[in-house]
């Protein structure tokens, strides 16, 4: 990354690299300014393999922040900013993180007061010496804005080591070493942590540039509005790619459609990377036709999930994942049946991955736990290829993960909170298909008493992110939770007598 970084900035660094509404970052900018951060964490003591938390929303400060991060040699961890304080602390401990970056607020959340909720005995902690038995590692709360905060380390870039330090630093930081970590809903119910080297994570983003003018349709210059967050793998994809030719990236800290149409006339964006749902806000906005869009055809005119672009038979092209950084590329792939066989072109299988382009493992699990003994990586997705067509079409997915406007949800985390209410005896939830948000997260409950659906959304809220928040929820008995034989819960089923109306929804007392 170092590499990467250094030749960006040497061959166009005067190119627009991040634009937001309000601040702009050329190649030559992040360049100095990630080194001023890096100087400034290496006198710290933070270097090789610190983990290095990011509470940042889509923005100049996380690309200069995760640049700084990469340049030493630490691994950086991106949270999500839309995590509640019960999530926060989840990550920062499963996620062994040692310093945290964050700012005084994010959008209308007060950090700190976000943070205090998460942790409960950092009120009372002092910067640069914080010790808490909910988060073993961390010492250190970087702002990078103003904070009052008694355990609050206030970002300056004016003590930091000298470059020559920075320089010998990046000469010892090699591909082979942890780059990142990215969290994603799992089969279990905590975050996965998918850990990635720099090797890999250049390797896998160095031809994001050739399909985003694959499917924007345009030859020059790429200006492309991300409406994908930095913290999950589209966002980081945009982010790393961008270095390795001259791609603005346009960001916003909130998904506001007519912001993201603002920004897309002021910057004359060539292309939207972003989940269906969201093109479809821009194309719903009463702004929308009287718009000038011209530089952007493929929101006018293109198909609605940019996945759709040139499939012969109206199954998506796989999106990738957040175990192979977001793409294909030095990939080994299979398409097997059951019995882990080959499939022939044109038959649906299970997509399975191993080589230099999938992750290096999960976080805190072991190679044995997660590859089989040929290293091949089951993802669980259905999917066909096409005789003399190197893309891959997804058809769905065999495991439990919902995929709720672009985000995977995992049913078990779900069901530990709201069953762990007291008016709920059991909950089970599954996806149900839904026209914009691909699934719409259901839940099934058998209640103990009567019990208000808008109460059980607003604790639920409360617990988790509000994209995990199931939007429909039904009642049932005991004895309609069908189950397998083996035992387990027989979700299938469920999900069924959901569509079929085999349950009733859920109503207030």
């Amino acid at each position: 990354m170092p590499v990467l970084l250094r030749d960006a900035a040497a061959v166009f660094g005067d190119h627009d690299y991040v634009v937001t509404a309000s601040d702009r970052l050329t190649y030559a900018d992040a360049e100095r300014r990630s080194a001023e951060a890096a100087r400034w964490l290496l006198a710290r003591g933070v270097g090789k393999g610190a983990r290095l938390g990011l509470f940042l929303p889509n923005g100049v400060d996380w690309v200069v922040w995760w640049l700084a991060a990469s340049r030493i040699g630490a691994l950086a961890v991106p949270i999500s900013t839309l995590y509640t304080p019960a999530e926060i602390s989840k990550v920062v401990r499963s996620g062994d993180i040692g310093v945290l970056v964050a700012p005084d607020r994010v959008l209308d959340v007060d950090v700190g007061d976000r943070f205090e909720a998460a942790f409960g005995d950092l009120v009372d902690q002092t910067a640069d010496r914080i010790v808490l038995v909910d988060a073993p590692y961390l010492r250190s709360i970087v702002t990078v804005g103003a904070s009052a905060r008694s355990w609050a380390t206030r970002w300056g870039g004016d003590d930091g080591v000298p470059d020559a330090v920075l320089a010998a630093v990046e000469g010892e930081v090699s591909a082979a070493d942890l780059a990142v970590m990215i969290h994603t809903s799992g089969s279990t119910a905590d975050p996965k942590g998918v850990l990635h080297t720099h090797g890999t994570l250049v390797r896998q983003t160095s031809t994001w540039p050739a399909a985003i003018r694959a499917v924007t349709g345009s030859d020059g210059p790429a200006r492309i509005l991300c409406a994908m967050p930095f913290f999950w793998v589209g966002g980081l994809l945009a982010a790393t790619g961008a270095l390795h030719e001259p791609v603005t990236v346009i960001v916003m800290p909130k998904l506001d459609a007519g912001s993201a149409l603002d920004l897309i006339e002021r910057e004359r964006a060539t292309g939207v990377i972003g989940w269906p749902a969201f093109t479809q806000r821009l194309r719903d906005h009463p702004s929308f036709a009287g718009r000038d869009l011209g530089s952007v055809p493929q929101l006018r005119d293109g198909p609605l999930d940019i996945a759709m672009t040139g499939v012969p038979d109206g199954h998506p092209v796989h999106r990738t994942m957040s175990e192979t950084a977001g793409g294909f590329a030095f990939t080994e792939i299979a398409v097997v049946d059951d019995d882990g066989l080959p499939v022939p072109d044109g038959t649906v299988g299970e997509l399975w991955i191993r080589g230099a382009g999938v992750m290096s493992g999960y976080n805190k699990r072991e190679r044995a736990d997660t590859f089989d003994p040929d290293g091949w990586y089951h993802t669980g997705d259905r999917v066909y290829r096409r005789a003399g067509d190197p893309r891959l079409f997804y058809v769905g997915r065999t495991s439990e993960l919902i995929k709720a406007g672009g985000a995977n949800v995992s049913p078990l985390e779900v069901e530990a909170v709201i069953g762990g209410f007291d008016d709920v005896v059991q909950c089970v939830v599954v996806g149900i298909d839904h026209p914009e948000r691909g699934e719409e997260v259901c839940a099934v409950i058998v209640p103990a008493a009567p019990v208000d659906p808008s109460s059980l959304a607003a604790r639920a809220r409360e617990r988790l992110s509000g994209y995990k928040v199931p939007t429909r929820w039904l009642t049932a008995s005991h004895d309609q939770i069908p189950t397998l034989p083996s035992g387990k819960l027989d979700r299938r089923t469920v999900r069924a007598m959901v569509v079929d109306g085999v349950v009733a929804p859920l109503v207030a007392p």
